[in-house]
C-alpha cells in the first residue's frame, strides 16, 4: 500500500473546474472553438518561404546612419 494514497481525494483546482463544467456544459466546446480560431490554422508553406526570402538583412547596429 502506498503511504501517499488518499482515497477519493480531489484538489481544489479539480473541484473548481468540475464546478465550471457543471454550470456550463458547453464550456469544453467553446474552448475548442476558441483554440481552432486562434491556433489551429493551415500554413501556406510557399507564402511563408517567399516571406522569408523577401526579408532584408538587418545591420549590426540598427541606429547607425549610412556613411556617404
Amino acid at each position: 500500500m502506498n503511504i501517499f494514497y488518499r482515497p477519493k481525494y480531489q484538489s481544489d483546482a479539480t473541484l473548481f473546474i468540475e464546478q465550471l463544467k457543471a454550470k456550463d456544459p458547453t464550456l469544453e466546446t467553446k474552448q475548442r472553438q476558441g483554440r481552432e480560431r486562434l491556433w489551429d490554422k493551415t500554413v501556406d508553406r510557399d507564402a511563408w518561404r517567399e516571406f522569408r526570402m523577401a526579408e532584408v538583412e538587418q545591420k549590426p547596429y540598427v541606429y547607425q546612419t549610412n556613411a556617404s
